[in-house]
């Protein structure tokens, strides 16, 4: 795999439609990173909107919530590529084990981890966690599975990045409060995904990656719903708009890890994994639009923490010098 510019995998398995794969230039790059960003950068105040119109409080209800959202996800995304494709998606033996590995890591050992440690530690403090995924991944590609090899660029960027987030939410750490299991938790969860997307980069080669989306995320979200069942979790006070904000999340999952799956199977994970760490600063805004939270969204450090994340953004996507990308390019997969 190039670790400067991403190609069609070297072998791909049959019926894989290559009409829905990413071109390897930086505009579609860009873009629909960006697009799966705010995407997500929405999730955390519909979460909050939701839980108030289900009046959701306990461990249980929140992972029965969550697992409903990412099983319609996984039926959303099947119904979605099935349509597409002019068949059924459906899950054989070949690719099962893809299947229940990225639904292990990806959905149902991640979000079940995160659930759990969001419940003991500040929203502050989540949310400086969550945007060490982008350094983590960086360090899984290079270090565990190889995929690449690290640059200055690529270490400046994530760490120029991951400045950003921890200048966004400056004066809040110092007061906030949460405990070392719950960041721990969230940590861990971070982790649980650099691991899912690199999985993802390597059964995308051989494998269609909207059917590993569809299945992963029906099987994970039913593990969680049954976990949240289990602890006598339940979704109270349903209604109409409470199960549209459901809807809503769902697609949000659907619509966002299909188009990540399809850009980590085209891209080195470092040029795309550097693009999480414009979540924290989305969902600000997101939660003065939504939440009228508008205290933080134009503030000088939300400001400075935008351009410290360009920054980042663009010396991990910076072209290498001829020398460096050859040397690159003979970095395996």
């Amino acid at each position: 795999m190039s670790a400067g510019h991403g190609h069609p995998p070297a072998s791909t398995g049959p019926g894989i439609p290559q009409k829905l794969s990413v071109p390897a230039r930086p505009l579609p790059l860009t873009v629909t990173a960006v697009f799966c960003t705010l995407l997500w950068g929405s999730a955390a105040p519909f979460i909050k909107w939701g839980y108030d119109l289900f009046s959701i409080s306990q461990t249980g209800d929140i992972l029965v919530f969550a697992g409903v959202r990412f099983l319609l996800a996984g039926l959303l995304v099947i119904l979605a590529g099935s349509l597409l494709q002019g068949k059924l998606l459906t899950a054989g033996k070949a690719v099962m084990t893809p299947v229940l590995t990225l639904a292990f890591f990806q959905t149902f050992g991640q979000y079940f981890l995160y659930y759990l440690g969001v419940s003991q530690a500040s929203g502050v403090d989540s949310a400086v966690i969550t945007g060490t995924g982008a350094f983590i991944s960086l360090l899984m590609a290079v270090y565990v599975f190889r995929y690449e090899k690290m640059t200055a660029n690529k270490a400046l960027g994530c760490l120029t990045g991951f400045a950003g987030i921890l200048v966004m939410n400056a004066s809040a750490l110092t007061q906030a409060g949460g405990s070392l299991m719950g960041e721990g938790l969230i940590l861990t969860s971070q982790v649980f995904s650099a691991i899912s997307a690199a999985f993802i980069k390597k059964f995308t080669r051989t494998h269609d990656a909207v059917l590993l989306s569809g299945w992963q995320f029906a099987c994970g979200g039913l593990a969680l719903m049954l976990s949240g069942l289990a602890m006598g979790g339940s979704m109270p006070g349903a209604s109409a708009a409470g199960w549209a904000v459901v809807l809503y999340l769902a697609f949000v999952s659907a619509a966002a890890y299909t188009l990540w799956g399809l850009l980590l199977k085209e891209y080195p994970l470092s040029r795309v994994g550097i693009f999480n760490c414009i979540i924290p600063v989305a969902g600000v805004f997101w939660s003065a639009a939504l939440l009228h939270e508008t205290g933080q969204a134009f503030a000088p450090s939300t400001l400075a923490a935008m351009a410290l994340v360009a920054i980042g953004v663009w010396l991990v996507n910076r072209p290498e010098t001829p020398d460096k990308r050859s040397e690159n390019q003979t970095c395996g997969s």
